[in-house]
């Protein structure tokens, strides 16, 4: 994690340290889940150093007010940080709040009297069966290194064709899918659940294609996936990549990474899937959170039956 000067007192700072190094440690949450905390803690302490008249130690937040915590959302708000932010901002500081109560080091009743900011209700916004298709495509990409093309066109089939988060993609080691009787993967993905996911013989042929042309030794316990220097793939290149091919393909912003996720789920449930399997494909901790993609699969049809139907 990159080093950042921290406007708190050291008894604060260590308090604050201790709760990050928990968050990886005990409870286990992705390294971009405790990056997205750190920086939102980092950013109240900011808001404190003015709000106090200096940099806050334990003793100025000890007991902090709603009224407090309702100064730095508005603070966000006035930087441009949306309702999507602003929740997750205040879930970081509900946590590190909850880990100092604990330690007789402060009282949270603050931070849980207040209300998160209402979140917009949107849908996820799959990519259709056939862009899908061209997306992942190894004819489609736009890389010069045919390894490199092999490369971005496996990750991106393991995105679609297994329901992949792009951490838990680039996670693979050279371990993984070395031999072809791998029909499973075994995919740790958020708070540390494990999951068994199938591999389509596509998705198997893609990551052998690449690993073929790869220039690079796969050890086994070294990354799988590998950016032009040898070391492990960066998930910005993959962003990145996917914005090259959506504008070659004339795609709309939506197209991204995670919207092959979100495809994964939709088309199986378009095609007969159940929620509860789709569920357990996805690593969802609630059934809830895949409840969303019924909407988006009813929205597909609204539009089908607008553009089709004759009396519509």
């Amino acid at each position: 994690m990159q080093e950042f000067l921290i406007p708190a007192r050291p008894d604060l700072q260590a308090a604050r340290e201790s709760w990050l190094k928990a968050l990886a440690g005990e409870r286990r949450l992705s390294a971009l889940t405790v990056e997205a905390y750190e920086r939102d803690s980092r950013q109240f302490l900011q808001f404190l150093t003015g709000h106090c008249g200096g940099a806050p130690g334990l003793k100025d937040i000890a007991d902090l007010r709603p009224a407090d915590l309702r100064g730095f959302l508005a603070s966000r708000r006035n930087t441009g940080a949306g309702p999507r932010t602003l929740g997750r901002g205040l879930a970081g500081v509900r946590s590190f709040l909850r880990f100092l109560e604990r330690r007789g080091l402060a009282n949270a009743a603050g931070a849980a009297a207040l209300r998160a900011p209402k979140q917009p209700k949107s849908l996820p916004k799959p990519l259709t069966a056939g862009d899908a298709r061209r997306i992942v495509s190894a004819d489609e990409q736009l890389a010069e290194e045919p390894w490199i093309a092999a490369r971005n066109a496996a990750v991106l089939t393991l995105l679609y064709g297994c329901g992949l988060r792009i951490s838990e993609a680039l996670g693979l080691t050279g371990a993984d899918l070395a031999s072809s009787r791998e029909t499973v993967l075994r995919i740790t993905g958020k708070g540390g659940k494990t999951r068994l996911v199938p591999v389509l013989p596509v998705a198997f042929a893609a990551v052998a294609e690449y690993r073929r042309l790869c220039p690079y030794h796969l050890d086994m316990e070294g990354p799988l996936f590998r950016g032009a220097r040898g070391g492990p793939l960066n998930p910005a290149i993959v962003q990145r990549e996917m914005a090259r091919l959506r504008s070659a393909l004339n795609l709309p912003d939506t197209a991204t990474p995670h919207a092959l996720r979100h495809s994964f789920a939709t088309h199986l449930l378009g095609r007969g899937g159940d929620l509860r399997t789709i569920q357990e494909l996805l690593g969802h901790a609630s059934l809830s959170t895949t409840q969303i993609y019924t909407g988006v699969d009813t929205a597909r049809l609204l539009d089908i039956y607008e553009a089709a139907h004759p009396r519509a």
